[in-house]
This record gives structure tokens, sequence and C-alpha cells, in this order.
């Protein structure tokens, strides 16, 4: 019984980037916003002509050549339409079952279309994990900003690829030794039907607001209120930065916070990241109140490194952390990813990882939960 609910655990615990969000080192090398490489103005998801052709010939150790000339590449299925894919799987190891697994994980198909000028309405279906957003967002304010209306992830802090980092989802709200929630509640089930508004700070900023109930608990709870404002400054063609701050109220029986009454969580954090050349670091800190538990306060902290080793090949790591309550010592859980991304030809990405995973917890010793990943990534 114990191996079979623990098998349950490590299915769902290693669905590992299964949020497609943009690349925020991606940005930083660029000296660009994720709404550059995007359709969604938040970033992540379906790419826009630049980010398409960015993954074509950009990022590929390989690109098309002279070879190809007779094929025939596009993400335009007609005048105004526009699609594109996600498709993403693994094999993977756990160190406490000792065990592999090859695992399906995103199944991700994108629709766009621009029904004006202005107004593009756009849908993201997931038929892995039965998965839905789309909205509309009108770019009628000044300085191109939008107002989307629709279903959505609200943006709040770095948009990472990876769920499973602490400031995104965590680990889905499942640890083998505790069964305890990992990670703020944005992981790949959480998002809201409401409406968000974007004003664009001269080239380099964005504040976003936003108000919206939780998909599947309409009625159920009171509408979530995000607030987020980034810069992206480049200082003389050479270093990029990105900082900012975030901001999320909700009250209600979210099943994502593993509380049983009705409650009110404010969560708030800062960002800080810069790239230079081919090296970036990016890093996040968030405060999260009566989130585990009315009363308490719990934190979460992110900071990630990478560098282009070659043309299609970079390292990465990077090392979570998150604290359920500040107000007890040696309780905790963290972890060091390492690993590489290789992108051998045009959308197409693997990634071998090795996660050393950490625990804290008073009176228990610290289970063996270290995980090996070989990821594989298609995408249009």
């Amino acid at each position: 019984m114990r191996n079979s609910k623990l098998w349950l655990v490590i299915s769902i615990l290693f669905l590992a980037a299964n949020q497609n969000f943009a690349l925020p080192r991606f940005a930083l090398r660029m000296g660009a916003q994720c709404a550059d490489c995007h359709v969604d103005p938040d970033g992540g998801g379906m790419r826009t002509h630049g980010g398409w052709h960015y993954g074509l010939r950009v990022l590929p150790l390989v690109s098309p050549t002279e070879r190809d000339k007779d094929l025939t590449m596009g993400d335009d299925i007609g005048k105004n339409i526009r699609i594109g894919f996600d498709y993403r799987t693994q094999y993977i190891y756990s160190q406490e079952l000792g065990k592999t697994a090859f695992q399906k994980m995103q199944g991700s198909f994108y629709l766009s279309t621009k029904i004006l000028d202005k107004i593009d309405v756009y849908s993201n279906y997931d038929f892995v994990n039965s998965t839905w957003v789309g909205f509309a967002a009108a770019h009628i304010l000044p300085n191109d900003s939008y107002i989307k209306a629709g279903a959505f992830v609200p943006d709040y802090g770095v948009l990472l690829d990876d769920h499973t980092a602490y400031t995104r989802g965590g680990d889905l709200g499942y640890l083998f030794a505790t069964n305890q929630r990992q990670g703020l509640i944005f992981d790949p089930r959480y998002s809201v039907t409401g409406v968000e508004v974007g004003y664009n700070i001269s080239d380099f900023g964005v504040f976003t607001a936003s108000v919206g109930s939780p998909v599947s608990l309409n009625f159920q709870s009171d509408p979530a209120y995000t607030a987020s404002i980034r810069f992206n400054p480049v200082i003389a063609n050479k270093l990029a930065l990105m900082f900012g701050g975030s901001f999320t109220n909700f009250q209600g029986p979210l099943i994502y916070t593993q509380v049983p009454s009705e409650h009110k969580v404010n969560m708030y954090g800062g960002f800080l990241g810069f790239g230079i050349d081919d090296f970036t670091l990016i890093g996040e800190y968030d405060i999260a109140n009566d989130y585990i538990l009315t009363g308490t306060k719990s934190s979460a902290q992110m900071l990630e490194a990478s560098y282009v080793l070659t043309k299609g090949l970079e390292a990465v790591a990077r090392y979570d952390r998150f604290v359920p309550n500040t107000s007890v010592s040696n309780n905790n859980v963290s972890r060091l990813v390492l690993g590489f991304s290789f992108y051998p030809y045009s959308f197409v990405e693997i990634i071998p990882q090795y996660r050393f995973q950490f625990q804290q917890s008073p009176g228990q010793p610290a289970p063996k939960q270290d995980s090996a990943l070989l990821q594989f990534h298609f995408y249009y």
C-alpha cells in the first residue's frame, strides 16, 4: 500500500516544467521583455512571429539550411490565424523508490486569432492534463497597453517554465515524509477567470493589475486580486536588468493551500536579475501570510544562474527553498537543481537534470529524495 501511494506521489511530483512559461533568462539575454516573444502579454504559451523565429534559428545548434529550402515552414494557417504547440515527456529516477518511469507531461495546443487590428483572441488547451486558458487581449490603451479578459494565470513574480520551483507551485502539494504543501499557489492547476489591465511604462517597464475568480471555484471563494510591476532596462547595450515586485490577495477555501476554512491570504515579494553576454542570474523572494495555516508566515526563495556554453547548449543551476512557518526553526525544504538545456535542432529541447533534495523537520531524519530526469520538449 505504501509503495502504491508513493508511486502516485512520484508521478505527480516530477511533472517538471508543465507550465510552459517564457524563459526570463532568454529575455535578459536578448534585452527584451517576455511579451516580445509570446502572444500573452504576461509571457508564456504561444509564441509570436519573433519568438517562433528565435526557436527556429537563434536557439538551436543546427538550424534550417539550404537543404531545407523546399520545406515550407510557418505558424500561420490563414490570414489572421496562427497555431503552436508544446509537447513534453520525460524519463525519471526516484532515489527513494529506487525506480524509474516514463511520463507524459504536457500536450498544449495553441490557437491565436486576430479579429481586429488591436484585438487578439487566444486559447491554450493541454490535452494531457485537461487544463484550458483563453482570453481576448485588446491593445487599446496608450503606449500599446492592454485590457485582457478571460481565463489566465495572474501575473505574479518571475514566470519560470518549471512549476516545481517553490516560488511557483512547488511539488503540487506533496512531500514524501510529511504530505505537506510546498511552494506557492502558481502550479499548473491554478488560473483565474477575470480581467487584467497592463500598462506599459515607457519601453522598459510594465504594471499589471487583475481581478478574477479561481477556475472551478466560482461562488466558492472571493475574487483574487493581483498586481505586479517590473522593469527591464538595458544599460549601454551590454547589461540587461530585470527588477520589480508583486502582490496578491485571495480569500476562500482554495484547495491549493490545504487549509480547512475560509480565510484571507496576503502574498508579496520582489525579484531581481541581470544578464551580461551569455550569463544570467535571477532571484526571487516571497512572503505569504496565513498561507499554510492562519496566524503563520511562509517564505519561498529561488535563485537561478545560466550560462551559454556554446550555440545550442547552456548550463542551468537553480536553488529553491520553502519555509512553511518562519517562526519554527529547522523547518524547511530546499533543492539544488543542476542540468543542461540542449537545442540540437529547431523546436527541439533536451533537458538532463539532477536534483539534490534537502529537508529539515524537527525531530525527523531527512529522507533520501534525490531525483534525476531526462526531459524531451518539442515546440512550435
